[in-house]
């Protein structure tokens, strides 16, 4: 689930200059697929991948990771807490296979303040996996309010932005464009 900063889809936007180009964005997956791959030799761990911001990276991840691996999927969502206490969070999609005595490897596409994640991670350990770590492509450490995530791969740190393609969207739109963009708002 991506939390950049809130865009309203009824004001103009359009695409501003490519943060990161398609090559930057696949030498930097590359290097996190042989970073794994290194650190997990010998073993077989499951990409969980959360959708849908993250299936774009989460596919580059799995092809530049070259051990077996498994891939499998979570999906959640931000809401507004009945109680009024914040926000919360739900599980729309949960885990297809057991992952109990498996490495497990969260792909985000970015992490912000921690709070999603930080739901997840506490949802997959209780289902005892052998080990449970994070990569994220986009990581803004400033803006974290859940500090002790298991962060162990980070494609890039970036301003506070709100960015498009590459997976990331605007209202299910942009996804599919191969750089990462920032929308600008008029």
């Amino acid at each position: 689930m991506s939390s950049s900063p809130t865009v309203q889809s009824a004001q103009p936007h359009r695409l501003g200059e490519v943060y990161l180009d398609r090559d930057q964005l696949a030498a930097r997956v590359g290097e996190l697929g042989s970073s794994i791959a290194a650190d997990y030799a010998g073993r077989e761990p499951v990409l969980v991948i959360i959708l849908r911001g993250a299936v774009v990276f989460g596919s580059d991840l799995s092809r530049a990771t070259t051990i077996p691996h498994a891939l499998d999927f979570v999906s959640v969502a931000g809401y507004a807490s009945p109680f009024g206490d914040g926000a919360a969070v739900r599980l729309l999609k949960d885990l297809d296979e057991p992952i109990g005595g498996r490495d497990v490897i969260v792909v985000e596409n970015v992490v912000d303040t921690g709070l999603s994640l930080n739901y997840i991670l506490k949802a997959l350990a209780l289902r005892e996996p052998a080990s449970l770590a994070v990569c994220t492509l986009i990581d803004r450490p400033y803006r974290r309010l859940v500090d002790d995530l298991p962060i162990r791969y980070v494609g890039f740190t970036a301003p506070d932005e709100f960015f498009v393609g590459y997976g990331f969207d605007l209202d299910g739109r942009y996804r599919g464009l191969p750089g990462l963009h920032v929308l600008l708002t008029n």
